[in-house]
Formats: C-alpha cells, structure tokens, sequence
C-alpha cells in the first residue's frame, strides 16, 4: 500500500490518469486541480482516488452479472474485457443500438441493474437507454464530459491507452476485495500491464467500431490519446481534507 491512496501516486501520473483536455465544464469542475501551461486542465488525483474507490464499492453490491460495461473505444475495450474477465461482470463492446436495454422482443436483449460507461460521448445511446430503465449509471469522465445523466462519475483521462488500463485494473481489484472475493491487494494477481489494449486481440470490426467512437456520437477534435504525464511534473500535494 502506498499512504491512504489505492495505488502509489508515482503510478498515477505515470499513467496519466490526471491529464485533462483543454476542455473543462461545469459538471467537472469541481474536480479539476488545475490547468497547466500547455492549457490543458490538470485533475485532483486525491478525488480520482477517491472515486475509484467508491465506485468498486457500488459494484461490489450487485450481482456481477448484473453489471454492464461498455467500451465504445478502441483503448476502452481491451481494459473493460479485462475488468470483466476479473469480476464476472458483463460486457458491450462497440455500439449500443436503440432498445438493447429496453425493448424485451430484441434477441440481444438485456437488463443490466447497474451500467458502467468508460466515455459519455461515446456511449451516449447507452445512458440513454439507461435512464428509460432506471439503471444507475457510473461513468469514467474526462474534463469535457458532461455529468448529467451520469449517477457516479469517475474523473479520469477516458481516452489514453495507460490511463484507461490502470483505472478498470484498480475497479477490478478494489470490487473483488470489496465483495470478499480477494482479501488484500496481492491477492489479485493480473498486472496492469494485462489491461491495456493490445491491437492483436482486436478484430478488424471492433477496431473501426472503436476508432469512430462505436458510432454514437460525432468524433471532435482532440478526442484519441492525450498526452501522459511529463515526467518532470510536480506531485500533487494533499489536500487538507
């Protein structure tokens, strides 16, 4: 363990996970820490933290194939399919069409009771679906998202390959230890390494589904991989609460 943090901060900025986009709205303002020179708005890994931690206690409460979780993008697929293969849950990759969650004469029909998004842009349809249903959704925001429909939100960088790997590796390890499955951290015994995307295990369709943010959503200027972390980026330091 390192300090009250579920990972050590190093790991945090190394992944990037704190790096904004030049974007910041209303809904995420609160947790931003900073915008850096570059303009790039900079988020308050405490509250990252924090965050991650809550949110694997809310999915630990369900039944885990009860939970969705959906990947519209390339980067978002390989971790989501890790997290679930860890934790049992359920998995979309790609595109949500219209009435997967709320039109029972589909054959693809489903009815998650908690749904998990890696980007509100991308998989706009899927909240949508959601909010018809009452599902409670939690959601891996990035600066420019919006959080309105959105019942937990994760802050994080939602578009970078490192990023996206260390936030599903630390859902996935915090759940199983939150419902009892594992019982300390080295328990768990997947690397982080294993939740990022690899384009070997992506077939061409979920490839082009993933690079057009699976087709919900228009794809803006900015959207692929943000920049990591410099390396010589000052840690940030603890909040007095």
């Amino acid at each position: 363990m390192s300090g009250e943090m579920l990972i050590s901060q190093e790991k945090y900025l190394e992944a990037g996970i704190h790096i904004g986009t030049k974007i910041k709205t209303p809904d995420m303002a609160p947790f931003i820490y900073k915008a850096r020179q570059d303009k790039l708005y900079v988020l308050d890994l405490k509250k990252v933290d924090e965050r991650i931690r809550v949110a694997a206690k809310i999915i630990a409460r369900y039944e885990p194939a009860t939970v969705m979780v959906v990947a519209s993008r390339t980067y978002a697929a390989n971790a989501a399919s890790s997290f679930a293969k860890a934790t049992g849950v359920s998995l979309k990759k790609g595109r949500v069409v219209p009435g997967v969650f709320t039109n029972p004469a589909r054959e693809d029909f489903v009815e998650p009771r908690l749904l998990v998004v890696s980007d509100p842009k991308g998989e706009r349809q899927a909240i949508k679906e959601a909010i018809a249903s009452g599902i409670p959704v939690i959601g891996l925001c990035d600066t420019d998202n919006s959080a309105k429909f959105i019942d937990w939100v994760i802050p994080c960088n939602n578009k970078g390959k490192k990023s996206l790997a260390l936030v599903y590796y630390l859902l996935a390890r915090e759940t199983l230890k939150a419902a009892g499955k594992i019982s300390s951290d080295e328990d768990f015994k997947a690397s982080v390494e294993e939740f990022e995307e690899r384009p070997e295990e992506t077939g061409p369709e979920e490839a082009a589904a993933g690079e057009a943010g699976g087709g919900e959503g228009e794809v803006e200027e900015g959207a692929g991989e943000q920049p990591e972390a410099p390396e010589a980026e000052p840690a940030q330091p603890a909040p007095s609460q």
